[in-house]
């Protein structure tokens, strides 16, 4: 089985007086990892990885695999690891507190396409002070609220979010509040009275739109909601 090598992104913090702010971000990114297979060694200035992904039943396990030796010394009883259906996250304690960044990741100062810039943790260095320093695992969905991920307040697709929009335009007294008038609502009788009435292609009644009775559409198999009282006979 060929070994591969996960991508490894990193990020850092440095004090010279809070050892909690004098941090190595890591995350291994390797989803569906098989915990029995995961062999990870830490020592002050190297760390070692092993482990397996997939499903060697359905011919997709793979086995990955990587060693980085340290720009500085971190204290493996104060560094901490999780294991996620996602990743491994890992939050290295720098042993030297000071305040300038390691100017890499690693001892040599060589070119690894696998080690990257994890963004959504890292901050300048000189813009650190007052950026509290702690370990994240961000869902990509958290806050977006329900209904498909519209902003809070907007709520799902049923009404659209929108004040006097219930129903996806249902006619008024239908509920969900309708396009009849009220706090929330627009009077659209009085708009199509100042239209010139109402048997244009808008929203009224008989048009086109959104509002009861026919359509355009008169070869659909969905007839939508019964209109709320009997059209008049056509003449």
């Amino acid at each position: 089985m060929t070994t591969l090598h996960p991508e490894v992104l990193w990020a850092q913090r440095s004090s010279e007086s809070d050892e909690t702010k004098n941090i190595v971000y890591l995350t291994v990114n390797l989803p569906d990892v098989q915990e029995n297979s995961l062999e990870y060694n830490l020592e002050p200035t190297k760390l070692s990885f092993k482990a397996k992904s997939g499903n060697e039943k359905t011919g997709s396990e793979k086995e990955y695999a990587f060693n980085l030796e340290f720009f500085g010394e971190v204290v493996p009883e104060k560094s901490t690891k999780r294991l996620t259906t996602r990743s491994l996250v890992v939050v290295l304690r720098k042993k030297e507190q000071q305040a300038e960044y390691w100017p890499r990741l690693t001892k040599e100062k060589v070119k690894n396409a696998y080690i990257k810039t994890d963004f959504s943790k890292w901050v300048d260095e000189d813009e650190q002070d007052g950026v509290e320093a702690e370990e994240k695992d961000e869902d990509p969905m958290a806050g977006m609220g329900g209904g498909m991920g519209m902003p809070p307040g907007m709520g799902g697709m049923g009404g659209m979010g929108m004040p006097g929009l219930g129903g996806m335009g249902m006619p008024p007294g239908m509920g969900g509040g309708g396009f009849g008038s009220g706090p929330d609502g627009i009077d659209f009788e009085k708009m199509m009275a100042e239209m010139g009435g109402a048997g244009g292609g808008g929203f009224g009644a008989g048009g086109s739109g959104f509002g009861a009775g026919g359509g355009d559409d008169d070869d659909s198999d969905d007839d939508g909601p019964p209109p709320l009282e009997d059209a008049e006979p056509s003449k």
